[in-house]
């Protein structure tokens, strides 16, 4: 694919398929998914705050306490779904850390920074 043929069909109103398939064929497809399974998994879709339950919460504290084994600054928080104050602080600790705005609250930026971490510290151990 050439860069500036591929810009010259999105400028004719070609989408994406359109201009893959003109470069590589027909059997070219795109998949999609509403979400993405596996570790790190997808953005729940909306902000995670104090009051939040459910299973993102608890995947969400599971990779804040993997990560405070090797950035003991952040305290340990229970593996429980319950977004409360601890979870907060414990947030707002990881956003210090890694130069996020410190708001306690995980929106879209915070769970990619946090999933990025976590598949950082755990998968060293792989190395092994």
């Amino acid at each position: 694919m050439r860069q500036w043929d591929s810009k010259y069909l999105g400028d004719q109103g070609y989408s994406a398929i359109e201009i893959l398939r003109t470069f590589y064929g027909d059997s070219v497809y795109i998949n999609s998914s509403d979400e993405i399974s596996g570790i790190p998994s997808s953005w729940p879709g909306y902000d995670l705050t104090v009051g939040s339950i459910g299973d993102k919460v608890r995947q969400m504290q599971h990779q804040l306490n993997v990560i405070s084994k090797g950035y003991p600054l952040i305290p340990k928080v229970a593996e429980d779904g319950i977004y409360g104050e601890k979870t907060a602080d414990a947030v707002r600790t990881f956003q210090k850390i890694f130069n996020l705005p410190q708001t306690g609250v995980v929106d879209f930026p915070t769970w990619y920074r946090i999933s990025e971490i976590f598949v950082g510290v755990s998968r060293i151990a792989e190395l092994a």
